[in-house]
């Protein structure tokens, strides 16, 4: 990581400020909230040029940003000069039309700017700054300023699942008395994240085994469910990592997990169905027989399953 200290961000400035004024001249002024707000106040000072608002852009506008990385922001603006302190893998050049791309320093890791420290932003919050930016929504707009911190926070809530071991969920009870029971906690309710679209998928869960041996307390089957939901996903393999611990940890005949759950990946985007339902079932064990075992277990299952 590249730290841009006061010192050297002074030092960037003052040079790429004599650049401009040896290659062009410009009226105005534009900073790129929020990155670029910073240094387009500080070319202003030095320049004696005034700060103009989005709506005044004109041709004569030099676009102000902190660092180019993918392009996009740059290219929104291909009608007028743009000038970073920092470009990622670019240098400064000029197009077949004339419009010129100042590049301070080429990098190609991440850079750290002092007043993002000042303001205890981290890579992540400020990632999802740079999300801001890309939708063309004004960081600096009150209601938006604290949106990226909130959105940290409310990862550490969503995807809490990350810092979770299935294995601990499984403390178990030795019975004094054999259980050979269907054991099930229907109802579930659980929410998790489309790991295609990171857009949030909700629904209710069906988990059961039929025990040799142990069980656990009932609220560990909903909690075993918490700890794969709470991540980026797929409703399958929620399912099937479900089975997979009941079977690892608690050694059970047979395990099951039935998911079904609305999906806002396809109701808010897309083909734009929103009252579709996704079901998935996970079966393992004495489920998947075909012996007469095996069919009345999952014929019992399957009841209670669509029991209202």
């Amino acid at each position: 990581m590249i730290s841009c200290t006061p010192e050297i961000f002074n030092e960037k400035i003052i040079s790429l400020a004599y650049k401009i004024t040896n290659q062009a001249q410009y009226k105005s002024l534009y900073g790129i909230p929020r990155g670029g707000t910073y240094i387009a106040i500080a070319f202003s000072q030095i320049l004696h040029t005034p700060l103009v608002n989005k709506d005044e852009i004109d041709n004569k506008t030099l676009i102000v940003d902190d660092i180019i990385d993918s392009g996009t922001t740059r290219n929104r603006y291909p009608d007028n000069d743009f000038i970073c302190l920092y470009g990622k893998n670019k240098k400064t050049s000029e197009d077949s039309q004339g419009i010129i791309t100042y590049v301070g320093t080429t990098v190609n890791e991440f850079v750290e700017f002092f007043w993002e420290k000042e303001k205890n932003e981290g890579p992540a919050e400020d990632a999802i700054l740079r999300i801001i930016q890309s939708i063309e929504e004004d960081p600096n707009r009150k209601g938006i300023i604290e949106t990226p911190k909130r959105v940290i926070n409310s990862f550490k809530e969503l995807y809490a699942g990350y810092r979770q071991n299935p294995k601990d969920v499984f403390k178990v009870f030795d019975e004094e008395e054999q259980i050979g029971g269907l054991v099930y906690l229907k109802d579930i309710e659980f929410y998790s994240m489309c790991e295609h679209h990171m857009l949030p998928f909700y629904g209710s869960a069906f988990i059961a085994y039929i025990p040799d041996g142990p069980v656990i307390g009932v609220s560990k089957l909903a909690r075993l469910l918490d700890v794969f939901s709470r991540r980026l996903q797929i409703q399958e393999r929620i399912a099937e990592q479900v089975t997979n611990s009941l079977m690892k940890y608690l050694n059970p005949i047979g395990a099951a997990c039935l998911i079904e759950a609305k999906h806002l990946c396809i109701a808010c985007r897309g083909v734009q169905k929103q009252n579709s339902i996704m079901g998935y079932s996970s079966l393992k064990g004495v489920f998947l027989e075909e012996s007469d075992k095996g069919i009345a277990t999952r014929n019992e299952l399957m009841a209670l399953w669509s029991r209202k």
